[in-house]
């Protein structure tokens, strides 16, 4: 099994898909990389050896993955943060950042329901 970055590329995979599981390297980086290494985009993921590796962790230094990437966007929230802006805020407060609706939906961002006390007895009332 390959590890490149830290993180183990999955068995029985093509390269151009196996590289993928890296954070931040998606469908085009993957097939820049490969093409600029010289791998075959269907080559196995168990069948690269380790002169392959290590050229393809060389060509990946020119693009920001992996920590380098999580760390530039985790800064990138913080300063919104910090700045107090409405985007800042919406992080801030777990809400959807980029104009979502909120008043049904937006569970991912929100968490799950949490239930009111009484709310049903006032329906009832009426």
């Amino acid at each position: 099994m390959a590890r490149l970055l830290g993180v183990d590329l999955p068995r029985n995979k093509a390269m151009k898909i196996a590289l993928r599981s890296i954070y931040g390297v998606g469908p085009k980086i993957a097939a820049d990389v490969l093409t600029k290494v010289g791998i075959d985009f269907e080559t196995s993921s168990n069948d690269i050896t380790e002169e392959q590796v290590q050229a393809i962790r060389e060509a990946l230094t020119e693009y920001a993955v992996e920590g380098d990437l999580r760390r530039e966007v985790a800064l990138n929230i913080k300063r919104l943060k910090d700045l107090g802006c409405y985007r800042g805020i919406r992080h801030r407060k777990g809400l959807p950042v980029r104009g979502q609706r909120t008043h049904t939906n937006a569970r991912t961002r929100k968490g799950p329901a949490v239930a009111i006390a009484g709310k049903k007895s006032i329906k009832a009332m009426k």
